[in-house]
């Protein structure tokens, strides 16, 4: 068994496939509109073998609720800082500086998709 993706609901399909492709450099894997549910599918990754995100946007909805269960998507980087300037160049929003966890020595840095969804950064 494998993980295959994590969904999260998404309020502009167009803004949150540029925030992945261009502030996390994922690819568009594919997209599918589905008109009899009023749906459009979009998953996102960095190649056919890992684990993917899938973007879902309900046509006609512009914005949800985040629940207080859903944590946080966590992707390995090689060089946190690159990659927190990259999501700034991007128009994203780091919300934890990198730097050491609470508690540990592990470089991590926290930045938000365009509808507030959490992503952690950790150094390779």
């Amino acid at each position: 068994m494998k993980i295959l993706h994590t969904m999260v609901r998404v309020g502009d399909l167009e803004r949150s496939i540029a925030f992945y492709t261009e502030a996390l450099g994922m690819r568009l894997m594919r997209r599918k509109d589905y008109p009899g549910g009023e749906f459009t599918l979009a998953f996102l990754g960095y190649d056919d073998d890992t684990a993917q995100i899938e973007l879902t946007y309900n046509w006609g909805r512009s914005s949800y609720t985040l629940g207080d269960g859903f944590g946080h998507v966590a992707i390995g980087v090689a060089d946190i800082e690159a990659a927190c300037d990259r999501v700034r160049s991007a128009g994203g929003a780091v919300v934890r500086e990198p730097g050491p966890m609470k508690h540990g020595t592990t470089v991590i840095a926290f930045v938000e998709d365009p509808d507030g969804y959490k992503i952690e950064l950790i150094q390779d």
